[in-house]
């Protein structure tokens, strides 16, 4: 009976333990500043789009991608490879048209390999004279606002970590022994 005590203390200290460790080992990037902030209302349209975040991000070729879209559906994003410098993303944008509301989809990689996605919306008071992105070059997919995950949910981890505890303790109080603590 005491071995029993003991393995199941044991179990609860290590899942304590796992559990206490499972959020910063499955934590995402957040987003915690942008330029131009979510909500702007600005004269003109930004050259540039910086996003910075919570922790690094990874820099490679079609890691992090920008999508600038107006409110008909026109994309304006400039296709040249953004600038990562450690916690921020720095996306070229190419001079934007009509004044009006414009959609930022982002998409990028963070440190641990998994992707991040979201949206920020800004408005433009003036017109300006940018073209569109050809439509050839506009056929890549389109960052959502939405994450796409990439890793296992944490209860995932709880849930199996449980049942194999609970089947070690089991199998531990049904075998083993010599008879002398039934």
């Amino acid at each position: 009976m005491r071995r029993a005590v003991s393995l199941l203390l044991s179990a609860l200290v290590a899942g304590g333990f796992a559990l206490g460790a499972a959020p910063a080992a499955w934590a995402h990037n957040v987003l915690i500043s942008s330029d131009p902030k979510d909500g702007a209302e600005l004269a003109t349209g930004p050259r540039e789009v910086t996003l910075t975040f919570d922790q690094p991000v990874q820099a490679g070729e079609r890691f992090n991608t920008l999508t600038v879209t107006s409110a008909d559906g026109t994309r304006w994003e400039d296709q040249a490879e953004p600038t990562v410098r450690d916690n921020s993303v720095i996306f070229p944008v190419r001079e934007l048209g009509p004044a009006g509301e414009y959609t930022l989809g982002y998409r990028v990689l963070s440190a641990d390999g998994h992707p991040v996605s979201g949206s920020l919306k800004f408005t433009t008071t003036t017109a300006a004279q940018g073209t569109p992105v050809p439509a050839s070059e506009s056929a890549t997919p389109e960052a959502s606002g939405e994450d796409s995950g990439g890793g296992v949910p944490v209860w995932v981890w709880i849930v199996g970590a449980v049942v194999l505890l609970g089947g070690g303790v089991f199998f531990a109080l049904r075998g083993g022994g010599d008879g002398a603590d039934r």
